[in-house]
Protein backbone atom coordinates (compact mmCIF):
# COMPACT_ATOMS: atom_id res chain seq x y z
CA UNK A 1 0.00 0.00 0.00
CA UNK A 2 2.67 2.28 0.53
CA UNK A 3 4.45 1.76 -1.77
CA UNK A 4 1.74 2.41 -4.64
CA UNK A 5 1.07 6.00 -2.54
CA UNK A 6 4.79 6.58 -2.77
CA UNK A 7 4.16 5.81 -6.94
CA UNK A 8 1.60 7.60 -7.56
CA UNK A 9 2.75 10.93 -5.53
CA UNK A 10 6.07 10.92 -7.45
CA UNK A 11 4.16 10.36 -11.03
CA UNK A 12 1.96 13.73 -9.67
CA UNK A 13 5.08 15.30 -8.74
CA UNK A 14 6.79 14.54 -12.28
CA UNK A 15 4.30 15.35 -13.89
CA UNK A 16 3.60 18.65 -12.58
CA UNK A 17 6.97 19.49 -13.32
CA UNK A 18 7.24 18.29 -16.89
CA UNK A 19 3.93 20.72 -17.40
CA UNK A 20 5.48 23.24 -15.88
CA UNK A 21 8.70 23.15 -17.57
CA UNK A 22 6.39 22.84 -21.10
CA UNK A 23 4.71 26.21 -19.52
CA UNK A 24 8.20 27.81 -19.32
CA UNK A 25 9.08 26.54 -23.02
CA UNK A 26 5.71 28.08 -24.18
CA UNK A 27 6.32 31.22 -22.73
CA UNK A 28 9.82 31.11 -24.11
CA UNK A 29 8.33 30.74 -27.73
CA UNK A 30 6.05 33.37 -27.15
CA UNK A 31 8.63 35.62 -26.06
CA UNK A 32 10.36 35.30 -29.26
CA UNK A 33 7.11 35.94 -31.19
CA UNK A 34 5.94 38.74 -29.73
CA UNK A 35 9.57 40.60 -27.79
CA UNK A 36 10.87 43.59 -29.98
CA UNK A 37 14.50 43.32 -30.68
CA UNK A 38 16.97 40.66 -30.56
CA UNK A 39 18.29 40.93 -26.74
CA UNK A 40 14.77 40.78 -25.69
CA UNK A 41 14.32 37.87 -27.62
CA UNK A 42 17.39 35.94 -26.62
CA UNK A 43 16.59 36.54 -22.81
CA UNK A 44 13.15 34.85 -23.22
CA UNK A 45 14.77 32.31 -24.88
CA UNK A 46 17.96 32.14 -22.92
CA UNK A 47 15.96 32.15 -19.38
CA UNK A 48 13.01 30.17 -20.63
CA UNK A 49 14.83 27.24 -22.27
CA UNK A 50 17.13 26.79 -19.55
CA UNK A 51 14.28 26.95 -16.66
CA UNK A 52 11.68 24.74 -19.16
CA UNK A 53 14.21 22.15 -19.62
CA UNK A 54 16.02 21.79 -16.34
CA UNK A 55 12.32 21.42 -14.93
CA UNK A 56 11.15 18.44 -17.82
CA UNK A 57 14.55 16.55 -17.21
CA UNK A 58 13.90 16.71 -13.50
CA UNK A 59 10.35 14.94 -14.46
CA UNK A 60 11.84 12.52 -16.58
CA UNK A 61 14.77 11.53 -13.71
CA UNK A 62 11.84 10.90 -11.64
CA UNK A 63 9.89 8.51 -13.57
CA UNK A 64 12.59 6.84 -14.52
CA UNK A 65 14.01 5.86 -11.21
CA UNK A 66 17.38 4.53 -10.36
CA UNK A 67 19.26 3.64 -13.08
CA UNK A 68 21.70 4.38 -15.71
CA UNK A 69 19.28 6.33 -17.84
CA UNK A 70 18.74 8.75 -14.44
CA UNK A 71 22.73 9.18 -14.54
CA UNK A 72 22.40 9.64 -18.08
CA UNK A 73 19.50 12.79 -17.64
CA UNK A 74 21.24 14.03 -14.72
CA UNK A 75 24.12 14.56 -17.02
CA UNK A 76 21.88 15.98 -20.18
CA UNK A 77 20.42 18.41 -17.19
CA UNK A 78 24.22 19.55 -16.02
CA UNK A 79 25.33 20.12 -19.81
CA UNK A 80 21.72 22.16 -20.22
CA UNK A 81 22.22 24.25 -17.49
CA UNK A 82 25.61 25.18 -17.97
CA UNK A 83 25.92 25.78 -21.41
CA UNK A 84 22.55 27.65 -22.25
CA UNK A 85 23.19 30.66 -20.36
CA UNK A 86 26.82 30.41 -22.00
CA UNK A 87 25.34 30.13 -24.82
CA UNK A 88 23.35 33.09 -24.78
CA UNK A 89 25.74 35.11 -22.86
CA UNK A 90 28.04 34.66 -25.98
CA UNK A 91 25.34 35.26 -28.54
CA UNK A 92 24.51 38.66 -27.30
CA UNK A 93 28.05 39.18 -26.65
CA UNK A 94 28.50 38.63 -30.45
CA UNK A 95 25.93 40.94 -31.71
CA UNK A 96 26.46 44.09 -29.48
CA UNK A 97 30.27 43.56 -30.89
CA UNK A 98 28.91 43.41 -34.41
CA UNK A 99 27.22 47.31 -33.58
CA UNK A 100 23.73 45.27 -32.87
CA UNK A 101 22.17 48.03 -31.14
CA UNK A 102 19.21 47.07 -28.56
CA UNK A 103 15.62 48.83 -29.44
CA UNK A 104 14.57 48.91 -25.63
CA UNK A 105 17.46 50.58 -23.23
CA UNK A 106 17.24 52.38 -20.28
CA UNK A 107 20.83 53.05 -20.54
CA UNK A 108 22.47 54.63 -23.56
CA UNK A 109 26.27 54.84 -23.83
CA UNK A 110 27.45 58.68 -23.73
CA UNK A 111 27.25 60.65 -26.59
CA UNK A 112 24.76 57.61 -28.29
CA UNK A 113 21.94 60.21 -28.21
CA UNK A 114 23.73 63.38 -28.85
CA UNK A 115 22.64 64.17 -25.25
CA UNK A 116 25.36 62.34 -23.17
CA UNK A 117 24.71 59.96 -20.09
CA UNK A 118 22.15 57.54 -19.10
CA UNK A 119 18.41 58.55 -19.24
Amino acid sequence: MAALIIDVALDIVSATLMLTGAVFVMAGALGMLRLPDFYTRLHAAGVTDTLGAEMIVIGLMLQTGWSLDTVKLALLGLFVFLTSPTATHATANAAYKAGLKPVLTRFRPRGDDGKGGAR
